[in-house]
């Protein structure tokens, strides 16, 4: 998956959020449940956008992580709200919860490869200073 397919996963999850949080029920649960929801859940597209114009490798890494974080609040938040039933389709409410888990996975493995790429790169930066120190 490509940076563009994977930013458009991410805006139609964010979609997919709002959508849900539209239709709640209006009770004081579910009010303060859908704010959370609607901040999480649009949240990792968003930082994914800051995250592709990372000023460094480390803020990238930083930036992914957000993303990660969001996408796992989000998910608690929507296992809240199945639980409690505030929702009016469940059939969206799982199929959001499917999406979440699946862009969780997606960015375990970027964090981790990021993480990993930048720790090699950082390795061959001191070998080269140490094999050329004048450099």
């Amino acid at each position: 998956m490509n940076k563009r397919e994977l930013e458009e996963r991410l805006i139609n999850f964010a979609v997919l959020i709002i959508n849900i949080v539209e239709f709640m029920p209006d009770t004081k649960a579910a009010n303060h449940l859908s704010g959370q929801l609607l901040r999480s859940g649009t949240s990792p597209a968003l930082n994914y956008g800051e995250a592709q114009s990372g000023e460094s490798r480390k803020d990238f890494i930083h930036k992914i992580k957000i993303v990660l974080k969001e996408l796992r609040e989000s998910h608690i938040c929507m296992q809240i709200i199945y639980r409690t039933k505030l929702y009016k389709s469940e059939e969206k409410l799982s199929q959001a919860l499917n999406e979440c888990n699946e862009l969780i996975s997606i960015f375990v493995k970027s964090v981790e490869t990021a993480m990993k790429n930048d720790n090699e790169n950082r390795q061959n930066n001191l070998k080269s200073k140490i094999v050329n120190p004048c450099s």
